[in-house]
């Protein structure tokens, strides 16, 4: 099979990122052999590896897109300081992509970004937005209550310098969420440390410096 064939079968399975394992079937080859066609498509340019036995068929893949195939068969989305910035809620660029995942916590290196999958407790995954292709983003309400609540169950607090809140912020998506958390004593930290910034939420694009506590 020539490689721009190899490559155009594995474009027609329409999805952005695939495994050694599932070119290996859909090439109806050893792994082995689908291994080392890769390798051919990623020196011709037309395929990146993300990390052992993941590779990413477009070379402009978003990064934020490889996030739910790092965790699979749980499903994932960037959310916390990641999710902030691209909102433009925050003006630092994290270093490394945070992660909101049902699997459990650890750091995943790839060729595209260092990513850090946070466990978070089933009744409070959601609130997200994206397709399989573009990957998955947290609305900025459930970026801004994940990031109070992830530090707020490790007993730290969490640090928004510079917090703007965007024009459309729906303060009642966060008591919502905070609803939602089953402990009642994290339930109480969590929304008292969401009070700090409260008051602010319907005055959009001011910037804050504000120590949740």
């Amino acid at each position: 099979m020539r490689p721009t064939d190899a490559y155009g079968d594995l474009l027609r399975m329409d999805r952005p990122i695939v495994t050694t394992r599932e070119a290996a079937a859909r090439w109806r080859t050893e792994q082995g052999n689908a291994g080392r066609r890769l390798r051919s498509l990623e020196e011709a340019g037309l395929v990146r590896r993300l990390r052992r036995g993941f590779w990413a068929l477009d070379q402009e893949l978003d990064p934020f897109a490889v996030a739910p195939y790092l965790t699979a068969p749980f499903p994932a989305y960037v959310s916390f300081w990641s999710a902030l910035s691209r909102h433009g809620m925050i003006e630092q660029i994290p270093r490394q992509i945070s992660v909101a995942s049902l699997d459990r916590p650890r750091r995943i290196v790839t060729s595209v970004g260092t990513y850090e999958i946070h466990r978070i407790a089933p009744e409070l995954f959601g609130g997200y937005e994206g397709s399989e292709k573009t990957g998955y983003l947290a609305t900025p309400e459930k970026a801004l209550f994940d990031s109070v609540y992830i530090r707020a169950a490790a007993g730290s607090r969490a640090f928004f310098p510079e917090l703007s809140i965007p024009p459309v912020f729906d303060r009642d998506r966060i008591d919502e969420w905070t609803g939602r958390v089953k402990s009642p004593r994290l339930r109480t930290l969590v929304s008292r440390r969401l009070t700090d910034i409260s008051d602010s939420l319907g005055q959009p694009s001011q910037p804050l410096d504000i120590i949740v506590r």
